[in-house]
């Protein structure tokens, strides 16, 4: 499932990374990668703060929907 439908709260493994290779790149060099810890911190509708590799990253809906969990 996209990390957009994740439970704010919940531990959740990075499964998959979709979209383009600059796109994965991004995200790799934030700390999203396969097999990494990640947890939704809160879900403001527009966006999601997460925590990964002892970090909070801001990500938009759509790049959200990249990460697999």
């Amino acid at each position: 499932m996209p990390l957009t439908q994740a439970v704010s709260g919940e531990k959740k493994i990075v499964r998959r990374i979709t979209g383009s290779g600059e796109m994965r790149r991004h995200l790799a060099n934030l700390g999203f990668v396969e097999g990494g810890e990640v947890m939704v911190i809160s879900d403001n509708g527009s966006g999601l703060i997460v925590s990964v590799k002892d970090a909070r990253v801001a990500l938009s809906r759509s790049m959200a929907t990249r990460i697999l969990v």
